[in-house]
């Protein structure tokens, strides 16, 4: 039952003032005389927000809503009789005719108060039910065209009944006794009601219900049915009372000298056991269920009781508790000694190989021999593999194929932009917030302890005052020490040597050296002409048509179009721009299907200028008319490049001028290269004297690009020597090598990129240092159809052979 008798009234306002005079209880004749009196066929209707009224009951409301204040105020001038009526939801500052309840309570307006604050309270009483017809007025206040609603009641004398309502009297008393809240005369006025009717409605209209509950109530015409309903609502209150009662003097000995949330915490424990045990309790059972099936050591097995036993010394409402508890849940989680099976069908590894990646035949080579190794063996510590090569050529979708391969599940972990050291080993878990590194995080999330780890970028992992994540993955990546790798957080060795770590990179020169060490680096090289077309073909079309929804026989390409878009689009070592323009013509297409534009079926390379836009400018093989022009290759982390180094003399006093943005390296060069020249003028039939005379100036178009490196040496010192001489450079040639002062010309890296690079932009032949010649063998014949290598040792071999007896036309006169 509620607190009051007389509920809070249900507008919010005021209540009544003390010396407002009781209401006395209705006697079994008042109850008949009202029964007797007639229904009339239409009322005013009063919503009530947030109670019900009851037949009988006198309750007070203070009236707050203009239409409710003028319907009082009319009501009290003339009949004194409403209708009054609950609303199904008391939230509605205006209720409609459809959010009120059908059912409700003829009532009286037994007097009318003007409140201190200048608000109406109206002291009503009900007198007998009633059902809403309709509707027939809402202005200014609802008016209701109603039926009277008939009670059921037991016959005199009925046993049954009387012994109902006599356990609704006792426990009606029990509740008022059991409650410190319901004052002891609520008890005088149970014991003075002599009219069942009366009795229920009494209790139905103080009882601890909702008013959804209280108007299910009303709506029962069977006064039995009623009664049982209450006395089940009963029984359930005084349930909850003796519970909290029983809670309460269990809990009181221990209040003096804990906190209150103590005692807040002692009453819910003994909630749960009366609800059947304590949930932290089986929790700690099912953790210690779950770590007898873990393959972990005895060692970890040791750390997991003994963190075990200090969680259940703690308070659950401490923060402690919640870090013990996810501590402990980590270990639980983490896949000890549990390891997926390889799969050692190599036919079968190198068809998946084949069937997502074209080329790339060395790295392909080396997984099959990983794998031919543990199926001889059994087992190994597993390589790790760092494929390096520019962008866009497969390193990363490679990784998957290999877990793919290998039946082992695959993990990424993207190190691009990573400086915190605590991202690889974790933080202490005694820091606030405190988390495994991702390494932990993400074998855990794979549940096996031998997955294929991708890490990708690794070259651009950057160093910080939080540490050098580069230094933490040295023990990562040794095979001799990652066997019992430590993390900060999980504070226990855990064995990763049977991870295969596979890392990805654009650039070995910014990659830690001891780092680089303890990897098996794999070059993957760009691609061809011929091997991007191919893999347009067989797998960059195919997943353009399922992710625009374009059928094959929608789209064809003619003959050329794949090289031509390579060529006049494509500018790149990897398919990443190339997908990006296929993408665009699949796109193309669908606009034109869904606009139902008129179109064929082939796209021709006619339209490549409509759908692209027109082709960008690459650099391209320029000829040999002007002396001190030569062309040279170099190497970038987005593949080869070509770059021209031009050479211009004017009469002065022998200065060198260096310009086009480059760096040291590359200035020594031709500080080199011209030194070299004047030491060795006679084998090139110039005058030593001459460079006294003339000021050299040396350029390298795209100044905003910074370069650098030792690779175009023989390039400047065959551009410097051309300008001398006014000599013409062989035709379609290119040439990359170092250069010394005793004259040597020393190998280059990146070869397979520049020759790329050489066959986009035209050359037919390559000059460069015979100790390259292994590089060019290693490299596969169709990468180096139509070329013509030239292989030299000395520099004065790169200038005879690179300069022509014919002069430039309008050449200068050098002397």
């Amino acid at each position: 039952m509620s607190d009051k008798f007389l509920p809070d009234n249900p507008f919010g306002g005021e209540s009544l003032e003390s010396e407002t005079e009781l209401i006395p209880l209705i006697t079994a004749e008042d109850e008949e005389q009202m029964n007797a009196e007639q229904t009339p066929p239409e009322l005013p209707v009063l919503p009530l927000r947030n109670t019900v009224l009851f037949p009988g009951v006198v309750i007070p409301i203070t009236v707050g809503r203009d239409r409710s204040i003028r319907l009082i105020q009319d009501v009290y001038r003339g009949t004194k009789t409403l209708g009054v009526v609950s609303q199904k939801d008391g939230q509605i500052e205006e209720p409609r005719p459809e959010d009120l309840n059908k059912v409700g309570t003829i009532a009286t307006i037994i007097r009318m108060l003007r409140m201190p604050d200048g608000s109406t309270t109206a002291i009503i009483q009900g007198k007998k039910r009633f059902e809403i017809l309709d509707v027939v007025k809402t202005d200014p206040y609802f008016t209701a065209r109603v039926k009277e609603f008939t009670e059921q009641r037991p016959e005199k004398g009925d046993k049954e009944f009387d012994a109902l309502v006599s356990s609704l009297k006792d426990m009606a008393m029990q509740i008022i006794k059991a409650s410190p809240n319901i004052p002891t005369e609520a008890g005088f006025a149970i014991k003075n009601i002599d009219s069942p009717s009366f009795l229920v409605n009494f209790i139905s209209s103080n009882m601890n219900a909702e008013v959804a509950e209280k108007q299910k109530m009303l709506e029962v015409a069977d006064l039995r049915e009623r009664a049982r309903l209450l006395l089940a609502h009963l029984t359930k209150e005084l349930q909850m009372l003796e519970m909290k009662n029983e809670i309460q003097s269990k809990v009181r000995t221990e209040v003096d000298r804990q906190q209150r949330e103590y005692f807040l915490h002692q009453q819910m424990k003994t909630i749960q056991d009366e609800l059947g045990g304590n949930p932290i309790e089986q929790e700690i059972e099912e953790m210690k269920a779950k770590a007898a099936t873990k393959k972990w050591t005895e060692k970890v097995g040791e750390t997991f009781e003994k963190e075990l036993a200090k969680l259940q010394r703690m308070n659950p409402a401490g923060a402690e508790f919640s870090v013990q508890h996810n501590y402990l849940q980590l270990l639980l989680e983490l896949p000890w000694g549990e390891y997926s099976k390889d799969d050692f069908d190599l036919k079968k590894a190198q068809k998946i190989l084949d069937r997502d990646h074209f080329g790339l035949e060395k790295v392909k080579e080396r997984i099959i021999e990983h794998l031919a190794v543990l199926k001889l063996k059994g087992d190994m510590k597993a390589p790790i593999i760092c494929l390096y090569g520019p962008p866009g050529v497969g390193k990363t979708s490679l990784g998957k194929s290999m877990a793919e391969a290998l039946g082992r599940k695959y993990v990424r972990m993207s190190l691009g932009g990573l400086h915190d050291e605590a991202e690889i080993r974790g933080h202490r878990k005694t820091y606030i917030g405190a988390m495994p590194g991702r390494l932990m995080q993400s074998l855990k999330k794979a549940g096996t302890s031998n997955p294929l780890f991708v890490l990708d970028e690794i070259d651009k992992v950057s160093r910080s005052a939080q540490g050098d994540p580069a230094s933490a993955l040295l023990e990562v990546l040794d095979p001799e020490q990652n066997n019992a790798f430590h993390d900060n957080y999980v504070e226990v060795e855990y064995d990763l040597s049977r991870v295969m770590f596979v890392a990805t990179a654009n650039s070995l020169s910014t990659i830690h050296p001891a780092l680089r060490d303890r990897m098996e680096i794999i070059e993957v090289n760009g691609y061809t002409q011929e091997e991007k077309i191919e893999i347009a073909i067989r797998h960059l079309l195919p997943k353009q048509f399922t992710e625009n929804g374009i059928k094959p026989k929608q789209l064809k390409l003619a003959p050329g179009l794949l090289e031509a878009i390579i060529d006049q689009y494509t500018d790149e070592s990897g398919v990443r721009t190339l997908e990006k323009r296929i993408a665009k013509l699949v796109r193309y297409r669908a606009k034109q299907i869904a606009l139902k534009q008129k179109h064929g079926v082939t796209i021709g390379i006619d339209d490549l200028v409509r759908i692209f836009g027109p082709s960008h400018a690459r650099d391209k093989y320029q000829g040999n008319d002007v002396a001190g022009v030569v062309t040279g290759l170099a190497w970038t982390p987005t593949g080869g490049d070509i770059l021209f180094i031009e050479t211009s003399i004017t009469k002065g006093e022998g200065k060198l001028t260096l310009t086009g943005n480059l760096g040291d390296v590359m200035k020594e060069s031709a500080m080199i290269a011209l030194e070299y020249l004047k030491a060795h003028s006679e084998l090139i039939g110039i005058d030593a004297d001459v460079f006294k005379r003339w000021n050299v100036h040396i350029h390298v178009p795209e100044g905003a690009t910074p370069k650098d490196g030792p690779s175009a040496g023989i390039a400047m010192l065959t551009s410097i020597a051309s300008a001398f001489t006014q000599q013409k450079v062989r035709k379609f040639t290119a040439m990359t090598g170092e250069i010394t002062l005793r004259g040597r010309v020393l190998p280059v890296g990146g070869i397979k990129e520049k020759i790329l690079a050489a066959k986009r932009a035209g050359i037919k032949e390559i000059v460069l240092s015979v100790d390259n010649r292994k590089d060019i063998e290693d490299i596969d014949a169709r990468y180096t159809r139509g070329m013509r290598f030239t292989y030299v040792t000395e520099m004065i071999e790169v200038v005879k052979h690179a300069l022509l007896k014919e002069k430039v036309e309008n050449a200068l006169k050098v002397a």
